[in-house]
């Protein structure tokens, strides 16, 4: 019998993701620990997903999903954008730049830290951290 280990499925816990909704229904999914970043850039985000993360401070990865035939607009790429800069140690700063590219172009070190990963093709969106309002 095979032991059993920290990466088999049953073993982990599920991912504590959190999530918004954006006017014309795009859903963005936001990490809430590391772990929970790997799962979400790693395993579970298509690769046409937008992935954004605040450039240079420590916060959560996001996902921005893809709609089949559609490109999210510019003011729903900010929105996204930032959500990823609010759920940052940047939350209190005024503009902050967020990094976003494809999720196709995001890959972890082999034998890095949970959390970490590298990007390529990034562009980079200066926002100020925001939620999206409520619903009444």
């Amino acid at each position: 019998m095979k032991p059993q280990t920290e990466d088999e499925p049953w073993n982990r816990p599920a991912p504590r993701l959190l999530s918004y909704e954006l006017p014309g229904g795009w859903q963005v999914l936001a990490g809430r620990t590391d772990a929970d970043n790997d799962r979400l850039s790693l395993k579970l985000a298509a690769p046409d997903d937008l992935w954004f993360h605040v450039c240079g401070m420590p916060g959560s990865h996001v996902i921005l999903r893809a709609k089949p035939g559609e490109r999210p607009d510019r003011e729903t790429v900010r929105r996204a954008a930032a959500i990823a800069a609010y759920h940052s140690k940047a939350r209190s700063g005024g503009s902050v730049a967020v990094s976003c590219t494809e999720a196709r172009h995001v890959s972890k070190p082999r034998g890095a830290k949970p959390g970490t990963v590298t990007i390529r093709h990034e562009r980079i969106i200066k926002v100020h951290p925001a939620l999206p309002a409520k619903k009444p």
